[in-house]
């Protein structure tokens, strides 16, 4: 048998070396199969076929904390850095070959949205390193959970899936995320979960998170929200009040939104509704008592037992204070007294009335002053149609601009009074219902009509009735008269005090002057005006009709001459 001749190694160098075509530089940069001819001091040295071999780290054929297992007779690949280094040398890494693998790997499973398996392996600025079997990779702080990690010491060195969000391999950059994992396996949880709950279902869970509107409730897998309102039927301003994260609750399953994934949990749903029987155990003209829960611009909230709220609006809370915020008439935690106004249960409200438990001023005021007496206050407020005077009882009564004073103009004798000045009136009129008082100054003046007004009849005058009055004021506008000696007062305007202008000066009277006039009319006090003029006008018109007209020959002047004549006969 003939005996075959093989190449040496220098000549099987050669021929490997013109298949790559050239004198070794077909290998540089390119990931070749070696054979492990021994390990010595922590060096693996590796024969890839060329004039020489090279060594490579032992720690680089382990994954991140492990240690290699190596033997000679390995067949490994390993990336040829150069050909032959200033030892004469092949400068071989297994790293880089790893890396060159990996990232061929990786761009496939990239292009397919695939997971990857990794390790954490270090710490930098802003993240994580991570090893993709060879290539590292970047994990942002923000991509390692579904909610910030306080230590990510157990879940390094550990393998575990990660998605790519991002590669570029000729920066050698690779982005990835472990949030995105757990969100998307949450997902498919939730999803199978979510179809095993149903509306009205009963169930315990954990509460996670809590926020000023509510509370999260881990469900097993899935989070449903307690809202604030649905912890119980009283009054709830913040969750933490009845709960705390990582207390287990029991809760009722009110809606399932399965599109959006989301639910809504109750825990009063589990109690009994304090509502149902609320127009038997609270009849309308009740007085209860209560505690005020919350105060707002337009009234008060009184809790009368635990889920149960009525509101008394800020018009129900005094009789006297008007357009005051509530707030300066009761403060949250008092204990009040109320009356029950109006119940609807069907829509959960309870009106209350705090000053329908108090006693009604304007009644009290009623009773201890009626109509006629005299009541003294301080003038409180001036306006263009009158005077409000401070009364007992904290009610206030009114002084009409007409009933200040005699013979002068509303508006001048407004301006005999100002704020704060006492001053006494009497009751003229009260009107419970609309809460009005109306007063009179003038009627205290001498001769003036009783309160509450004389009638006609009782004062023995009527419209166009001839009186003698006798003068009692004499003032720029006219005369304060009275009839007889204690008859009826009244008052003549200066117009009124004749049909010529100088019959109209005042100053031609005198106190005590007696004289004729007649009753024009009342006032709104019952209180005569009279008329010189309207007399003079009276007599004339019966004259010319008894004694006959201008007209057929006898002047005016014979006419009032004969019936002054027959006047002073009769």
């Amino acid at each position: 048998m003939a005996s075959v001749a093989f190449p040496s190694r220098d000549d099987f160098a050669a021929l490997l070396n013109d298949s790559l075509g050239g004198e070794d530089g077909g290998f540089e940069g390119r990931v070749v199969k070696g054979t492990v001819t021994g390990v010595e001091n922590d060096m693996a040295i590796i024969d890839v076929g060329l004039k020489s071999e090279g060594r490579v780290p032992l720690r680089e054929f382990a994954a991140p904390g492990q240690k290699a297992t190596l033997s000679v007779g390995d067949e490994v690949e390993v990336y040829v850095d150069r050909v032959e280094n200033a030892h004469g040398e092949a400068m071989l890494s297994r790293d880089r070959a790893r890396r060159e693998a990996a990232w061929d790997k990786l761009e496939a499973e990239f292009a397919e949205s695939a997971r990857v398996e990794g390790v954490i392996f270090g710490r930098v600025k802003g993240g994580f390193t991570v090893d993709l079997d060879g290539a590292v990779a970047f994990l942002p702080g923000s991509q390692v959970d579904i909610r910030p990690v306080r230590d990510v010491a157990p879940l390094m060195d550990l393998p575990q899936p990660f998605q790519i969000l991002k590669m570029d391999r000729r920066r050698g950059n690779i982005v990835v995320s472990r949030r995105a994992i757990l969100e998307e396996t949450r997902a498919e949880q939730r999803s199978g979960l979510i179809q095993t709950l149903t509306e009205g279902q009963i169930i315990e869970g954990v509460v996670k998170n809590i926020t000023d509107y509510g509370a999260f409730v881990d469900l097993g897998g899935i989070d449903g929200l307690l809202h604030v309102t649905d912890l119980s039927y009283k009054r709830v301003n913040h969750p933490n009040e009845m709960i705390n994260i990582g207390d287990t609750v029991r809760v009722q399953i009110i809606r399932i939104n399965r599109d959006t994934q989301r639910i809504s949990l109750g825990m009063k749903q589990l109690e009994s509704d304090p509502w149902e029987g609320a127009e038997a155990k609270y009849p309308v003209g009740a007085k209860l008592s209560g505690r005020v829960t919350n105060i707002t611009e337009y009234g008060a909230f009184v809790e009368l037992e635990p889920g149960i709220e009525g509101l008394v609006h800020v018009s129900e809370m005094s009789w006297t204070k008007k357009n005051v915020h509530p707030g300066k008439i009761v403060s949250t935690s008092q204990e009040v007294e109320v009356v029950v106004l109006e119940v609807d249960s069907e829509k959960r409200r309870i009106s209350l009335g705090l000053k329908q438990a108090q006693n009604n001023p304007w009644d009290s005021f009623a009773e201890t002053h009626p109509v006629g007496s005299t009541v003294e206050g301080e003038v409180k407020n001036a306006t263009e149609f009158g005077l409000f005077i401070g009364l007992e009882g904290d009610v206030d009564g009114m002084v009409h601009m007409s009933d200040i004073a005699w013979g002068i103009s509303g508006e001048d004798a407004l301006n005999l009074h100002r704020k704060g000045e006492v001053v006494k009136a009497i009751v003229l009129d009260i009107d419970i219902e609309k809460e009005r008082i109306s007063l009179g100054m003038k009627q205290l003046e001498k001769g003036a009509p009783a309160a509450g007004g004389t009638t006609a009849a009782a004062s023995g005058l009527s419209r166009n009735q001839t009186v003698t009055v006798s003068v009692l004021e004499v003032r720029d506008g006219g005369l304060e008269v009275q009839v007889g000696e204690d008859g009826a007062t009244g008052f003549i305007k200066r117009g009124d005090l004749g049909r010529d202008r100088d019959e109209q000066r005042t100053e031609r009277f005198q106190p005590g002057q007696k004289f004729d006039a007649m009753v024009i009319g009342f006032d709104r006090s019952k209180k005569p005006n009279f008329s010189v003029r309207a007399l003079q006008i009276a007599e004339e018109k019966q004259a010319v009709a008894q004694y006959g007209s201008s007209d057929s020959g006898a002047s005016l002047g014979d006419i009032l001459g004969e019936a002054l004549k027959a006047k002073s006969e009769g």
